[in-house]
């Protein structure tokens, strides 16, 4: 069977892993330990955790048992005193955690009991907290303040990395040597992506594995991350951090959305990715294999096309 591995976080992988569970690919799923924000940021705070929101979510994804129990494991409480805002997931987690006396062990057993097709793995298994340079110079650090910005929204991201540093585990550099295809995103690139790459041993192992290597351009642009970012300045990072001639694939989108939604993303600063002029060049140049389709999955919100999107990764 085809060893896939997935990285990323959030909605994006999400998206991407409910596709391809479909599909006759042994899965695995490394996530970023970055977040700080919100019920996972109370945990990480409360109980010293590593963060559960994205294991969460991948869990979610994978697994394959009833939707009322998939549905259960994303509820989220909205009243209760010191559980408002929490995810019974984030919750479920945590005590698993608190039982089996670590964190690796809580996400196999969670594993388990939600039977999903395949693997969840942390990114790290150590606790740090991502850290953006702009380019003013100003250090932002936490996940959260990076993406939920309340300094200039217009100042570009020069630099990015954890403190304190901190390493893959023998885990992920296994899943990464043994995969035929390694899909990074879709996802916010700075907090979502670049978050699992600036981890040490994460771009060595990819630099080292005989998979091919794909990159799922993020749909919309992101206030305080990829203002005004075209196709081409998503891969550039991409190709920035990994180096010149990793990468061998890049899918992006080609369907605009609905002018009302496009104005509801405009009014949050986001606005559709798209590929400009003389793009396409500059990627054959650097040895990336462009692949635009309609991945856009309306009506409501700006999302990946989970069907859509795991026959082009396999495809690639």
């Amino acid at each position: 069977m085809k060893q896939l591995v997935a990285i990323g976080g959030g909605t994006g992988l999400f998206t991407l892993l409910s596709g391809l569970k479909k599909y006759p690919v042994h899965i695995t799923s490394v996530v970023s330990m970055m977040d700080d924000g919100g019920s996972t940021g109370r945990l990480r705070d409360e109980f010293g955790v590593l963060p559960p929101g994205d294991i969460r979510r991948s869990l979610a994804a994978l697994s394959q048992e009833t939707p009322l129990l998939k549905e259960l494991f994303q509820y989220r409480f909205d009243r209760g005193n010191g559980l408002n805002g929490h995810s019974f997931g984030n919750l479920f987690l945590t005590a698993l955690r608190e039982i089996t006396g670590n964190d690796a062990a809580a996400i196999e057993e969670a594993g388990k009991i939600l039977k999903i097709k395949g693997r969840v793995l942390p990114v790290t298994l150590q606790s740090a907290h991502l850290v953006a340079t702009l380019q003013n110079g100003t250090i932002i650090r936490g996940q959260a303040k990076i993406a939920f910005p309340t300094h200039d929204p217009e100042l570009k991201i020069l630099k990015l990395e954890v403190t304190p540093a901190a390493r893959t585990t023998p885990s992920v550099r296994v899943a990464l040597a043994q995969a035929q295809t390694i899909v990074i995103g879709p996802g916010d690139l700075f907090t979502s992506i670049l978050a699992n790459l600036v981890i040490g041993g994460v771009v060595e192992a990819i630099r080292r594995s005989k998979a091919k290597k794909i990159y799922v351009v993020n749909l919309m642009t992101k206030l305080g991350e990829t203002g005004s970012f075209s196709v081409k300045d998503h891969i550039q990072w991409i190709i920035k951090v990994l180096g010149k001639g990793v990468l061998d694939a890049a899918i992006y989108n080609t369907k605009k959305p609905p002018e009302r939604l496009a104005r509801a993303y405009r009014k949050e600063g986001a606005e559709l990715v798209t590929l400009r002029e003389g793009e396409a060049q500059w990627c054959k140049e650097q040895g990336v294999v462009l692949v635009g389709a309609p991945m856009l999955n309306l009506p409501s919100l700006a999302r990946h096309n989970s069907a859509r999107l795991a026959r082009y990764v396999l495809a690639a």
